[in-house]
Parts: structure tokens; sequence; C-alpha cells
């Protein structure tokens, strides 16, 4: 039994120290995750990365949050530090220079302007006469010169963008140096491939190994080598930690999330190396599941925890916040038809849909609930929205915290999930599935496997072919024509009651408490007993070699 020194006497069944490679807030299953697992009794730090430049925390519940502050000069490759002389030799180097030197550039023409200002009324208050007019002809001379200059440094300036814009490591050359390098190191060429992953260990390492947890929580694939290095310190330093990899991705599936030939052959390898050092895993769906299974040969099929929504997980008494409500942020009236989205914005998401049948569908709103309103992705949708005649009736809005998302969502009239066909895509529920569900949303959803097979059995909405106007159409249409149909699906006995957080919670603690068989059981379990983890959870999983890695390049002096 542990006590926890801030909160007095309170006990802990363990310290538990989750990872996540962004800032926490948006991403409800981390937060639902640190919350559920301190109610139960774990000692809780969540570790993420900060946004700024300071480092934050803040508590979550029982829960503590830190964010780190992770510089990350390893994620810039060597190319993006050398000039380009043979493609662009005018180019300024990328040192910072060329926005320097554009800056004073403007300066200098304010400069000329203002001067100008002061001999235009000088010459009014008729102080004029040889002196002023010399001044005025080296004047002009001084502007014509600031003019070809500032043409001089915005084309330099032009070469260095396109030799940045250039580079986009998908050449044959860059597929050939991938191919070299995982062939010389095997799942090792990370290392080669994409040094920033570094970044993250020299951030996160020595604060986990201060915190000496009893488990780790690595969430995703960024953040299972960082667990596996800790878990391999400690035991070299005669301590045991476990790991539980959360595996949020089919990482095999996913759109990289950068445009290069390396970034996803490089996490993979990433990934593969540290799977073996997994003591048990965790997935959001069974079809993930037995896909990881495949993919690492994992010798058990990894526990399943559901995106569900949390919504006891609000403030209560004088600390609960005002409900926001969407028509409202909205403006617009209750009998308004609404089609909302809620989630990530990007491409692969398919929000531009909803945009591009807006005319086909008079008298229709849209409500973008993303995680970046200001993006690059969602200022395009709003220019095609401004094109079409229809940027009035598309809503763009940031997220809400995750206990309110429901009742939120609950204002509009039908969820939409549009989503392209990736292999990412086609094998589980996605969190936005779950809250429309509980909004008791009649949805509108593409045909992507598990989701459209789902809405089909239940009922509860219509499916579409991913990316097309038409048949998107067709079912925005016929949901709104009888929406009690299919929000009837929803009084299912048993249907809602499976796809709530606290269900997700059990199994949670279930593979902490089979991870860590001697630590007390959960608060309020007056057994003094962790219970049966067979009853919620995935079993338990081998340590993987603790030891040197055979095959990997050296560590210090890496390269891109």
């Amino acid at each position: 039994m542990n006590f926890d020194g801030a909160a007095g006497a309170r006990r802990t069944r363990g310290r538990v120290v989750m990872l996540v490679d962004n800032g926490v807030n948006g991403d409800s299953r981390v937060q639902k995750a640190a919350r559920s697992a301190a109610e139960a009794g774990w000692e809780v730090v969540l570790l993420g990365k900060s946004p700024v430049t300071q480092p934050q925390s803040w508590r979550l519940g029982d829960a503590e949050v830190r964010l780190l502050v992770m510089p990350d000069p390893l994620a810039r490759r060597r190319h993006e530090f050398r000039r380009a002389w043979l493609r662009w030799p005018l180019a300024y180097p990328p040192s910072g220079i060329a926005a320097h030197r554009a800056q004073a550039v403007k300066a200098w023409q304010t400069d000329l302007r203002m001067r100008a200002a002061e001999l235009t009324l000088a010459t009014r208050a008729g102080a004029g006469g040889g002196r002023v007019k010399l001044r005025q002809q080296a004047l002009r001379a001084e502007q014509i010169a600031a003019g070809l200059t500032r043409k001089w440094v915005s084309f330099r300036y032009w070469q260095l963008t396109r030799a940045r814009k250039g580079r986009k490591l998908r050449s044959p050359w860059d597929r050939a140096y991938t191919v070299f390098w995982q062939k010389m190191y095997g799942d090792g060429a990370w290392r080669k491939l994409e040094p920033g992953l570094w970044d993250y260990e020299l951030a996160y390492g020595p604060v986990i190994d201060e915190l000496a947890p009893d488990l780790i929580h690595a969430n995703d694939f960024r953040m299972l080598g960082v667990a596996a290095r800790a878990k391999i310190r400690a035991a070299a330093q005669g301590r045991t930690v476990k790991v539980v990899w959360d595996a949020h991705e089919f990482l095999p599936g996913i759109k990289p999330w950068q445009d290069n030939a390396r970034w996803l052959p490089a996490h993979c390898a990433h990934e593969r190396e540290y799977a073996p050092y997994a003591d048990a895993v965790m997935t959001v769906s069974d079809s993930l599941a037995e896909l990881l299974v495949a993919t690492h040969r994992l010798p058990e099929t990894p526990a399943v925890v559901l995106n569900a929504p949390a919504a006891e997980h609000g403030p209560t008494g004088a600390e609960a916040e005002p409900l926001p409500d969407l028509r409202a942020r909205c403006g617009v009236g209750p009998e308004t038809p609404l089609l909302v989205y809620s989630g990530a914005a990007a491409k692969q998401r398919g929000l531009g849909i909803m945009v591009e049948a807006l005319p086909q569908l008079p008298g229709m709103h849209v409500a973008l609930v993303v995680n970046k309103p200001d993006g690059p992705y969602l200022t395009e949708v709003k220019a095609q929205a401004a094109k079409l005649g229809v940027a009035d009736r598309v809503h763009v809005l940031p997220y809400v915290s995750h206990w309110q998302v429901v009742p939120f969502l609950a204002g509009a009239d039908v969820g939409v999930i549009p989503i392209h066909h990736w292999p990412n895509h086609e094998i589980a529920l996605i969190t936005k599935f779950f809250e429309y569900s509980h909004a008791r949303l009649p949805l509108v959803v593409s045909d992507v496997k598990t989701m459209a097979a789902t809405v089909r059995s239940t009922g509860q909405g219509e499916v579409f072919r991913a990316e097309d106007v038409a048949d998107y159409v067709r079912a925005v249409r016929a949901v709104l024509a009888d929406p009690g149909r299919y929000r009837a699906a929803y009084d299912r006995p048993g249907l809602l009651a499976n796809w709530t957080w606290e269900a997700q919670a059990r199994v949670l603690d279930g593979v902490y408490a089979r991870l860590l068989p001697d630590a007390p059981g959960p608060v309020g379990d007056t057994s003094g007993s962790a219970g049966d983890p067979h009853d919620s959870a995935g079993p338990a999983y081998h340590t993987g070699p603790v030891g040197g890695l055979t095959g990997a390049p050296p560590r210090a002096g890496v390269t891109a």
C-alpha cells in the first residue's frame, strides 16, 4: 500500500505514468483514462507535450497532468540546414536571414514614406528652395533603390521557399535511401529515417525515471518506444516496471502524417522494435486487436477499450460550467436543419463533402466542431464554402470539454462521419460514433467497413458511398425525412449501456490489476483484492528482450 503525501492518507494502488505525444486537451481518450485510473485508486501522472515554451500542469480529477517542453531540433532534416546551390543558387541560406532581410526592406520603405510626408509638409509650409528640392531628388533615388532591393530580396526569398518545398523526401533517391537503411539495420532503421523520435525520448525519459513508476501506460506508437526504454533503464537499476501499450491506430494503415517516403516505414520499424516490451496491449476495437496480433505476433489478443463518452467526468456543484449550446453558437433556431461533424479536421476525414453538398440541401446548415478551427485544411473548406455561396451556412467551432461533448452535439439533427477509405478507418468505431450515439443523433456515415456494418445492423442511420456527393445527399434527405425512425434504434435494451466509459474503465483497471497483482483492490473494494482481471481485461504479455538491440545503428551521430 502506498500513501500520497500530497493527498494526506489517500491510499494508492501503485504509481502509473501515462504518456501521450500531444497537449492532452482535445484527446478525450487519454483524459478519460487518466481520470478513471485515478478514481480507481492509482496514483496517476499524465505526461504530455506542451504547445508553448513553458511547462504546464493541472489536475484532472485526482490525476496530475504535466505538459513538458519538448525542443525538436532532430525533427529537421540535415538538408534543411544546407543551401541548394545547384537547383536554387540565388536562394538565401536557411538560417533566418531571408525573413530578416525582407523585414529590413519593409522598414526602410516605411521610413522613406515618412520622410516623403515630412518633405511634403515642409513644402506646404513654404520651406521650398533648392535645399528641399535636392532632398526630394535624393529621396526619389533612394526610393528607387529600395524598390529594386525589395524585388531582389523577394526573388531570393522565393528561391528559398521553392528550395524548401522542392525537397519532399519522396524522390527515387529518398526511396533508395529508405531501403538502404532498412537493409542495413532492419527495425533499427528508424534512427536514420526519423531521428525526430529521439526528441520525445530526451524530453520525457528523464521525467519518467525521476517519477519511478510501477506501470507506464504508453498511448500510441510514438510513446511506445519512450516507455520501453524507460522499462529497460529501470531493469538495469533493479526495478520492475510494467508497460501497457494503448494502440489507438493500425499504424501500417494510416495516411502518413508527413508527405515523405520515410515517415511510415520509420514509424512502423520503431513500433516493431518496441512492441515486444509491452507487458499488456489494449486497443480500440476487436478488428484492430486481431491485426495487432497478426502484425506483432502477440501471444494473446489485446483488451478492447472503446472510445465511449464519459459524461460523468464533468465538474459538479459550484464548479460546474454552463453547458454550451450548439445552435446558439451557430446562430440558428430550433427549426433549422443542422448537420454536425465533431473531430479532427483533415482531408481524409471527408469534411469537404458536407460543404460541397449544401447547394443541393437548401436551408440546411453544417456545424464543424474541430481541433484546429483556423488550420490550413479548414481554411480550404471555408474557401470552398465561399466559392459555392454557402459560407453563411457553414459554422466552424472549437472543441468543448470532453464531458460536455454529448449534450453539446445533441443540439444537432444529424451526426455525420464522412471519412474516406483508409485501412485504419475500416477497422474501428471511432470516438465521434459513440458521442453521436449517446446524443441520440441519427447518423449519416460513409461505407467504411466496421462502422457501416454497425449502422446497418442497429438501424441508427444511413450509409453512403464515401466521397460520393449524390449518395451523401440521398442519405441526408432520407434521415431528415423520418428522424424518429432512426432515433428509435437507441431504445434497444443494452445498446447504449454497452457503449459507456464506465464499462471501459473496468477493462482498463483489469489490465492494470493483472500486471500488478500485489496492488490493493480498487477504491471502495472492501475485499482488499483487485478481483479477477480475467473478468474484464486481456492477458499479460511477455516483457521482451531486456538488453542490447541487435542490428541497431549507433545511438550517436544520428543522420537524416
